[in-house]
């Protein structure tokens, strides 16, 4: 019997959401987005209902994730933008052509292209990623304190001195790990 996937990091923020897919950048990385179809399963809980996903189209998601989280530790770290990240965020925002509706019971209804829905999928993860990284949006782009992890995530609270990524995770391990070195 195969192992379960590793659950999904969930968050307010599609962008950095999408680059938590993959987690412990600087430990053991934990891929979140192993097969297509956890790629699909990822996609519809925010909304983007696509309805396949072929090994190819996973690998490219994957190429684009990274490149949002490179702009984004590049920007939270006060460095510049890396210009291969900036052309493929760019690319892959041309290309989608999403669209809005709202439904009956006052909710926000993603319409993506029958034909082209991964596309118009990641050109909606694009356009979050543009808002967070330009500034756009109310908040800061920083880098979890856990050294295993330096994920990039969205503060948008109040003091914007967030330290973790997820407290529930990076942030109860670090406290976990210094109480355990104050009381051997």
């Amino acid at each position: 019997m195969p192992a379960e996937p590793p659950e999904f990091r969930l968050g307010s923020v599609l962008s950095t959401n999408f680059t938590g897919t993959l987690t412990e950048r600087s430990g053991d990385p934990v891929e979140r987005i192993p097969t297509p179809g956890r790629l699909v399963e990822w996609l519809a809980i925010f909304g983007l209902d696509v309805p396949s996903c072929s090994p190819v189209q996973l690998e490219r998601a994957r190429e684009f994730r990274e490149a949002i989280h490179a702009a984004a530790t590049a920007s939270a770290s006060g460095r510049a933008l890396p210009s291969s990240a900036v052309e493929l965020i760019n690319l892959r925002s041309a290309g989608g052509h999403a669209s809005t509706r709202l439904s009956p019971t006052g909710e926000r209804v993603w319409e993506l292209r029958p034909a082209r829905a991964l596309e118009d999928a990641l050109g909606v993860i694009a356009a979050d990623a543009i808002d967070i990284i330009s500034g756009a949006r109310d908040g800061r782009l920083a880098l979890c304190a856990s050294p295993t992890c330096r994920a990039a995530f969205f503060d948008s609270s109040r003091s914007r001195t967030r330290r973790w990524c997820d407290m529930n995770t990076c942030g109860n391990k670090e406290k976990k790990a210094r109480f355990s070195a104050r009381h051997p």
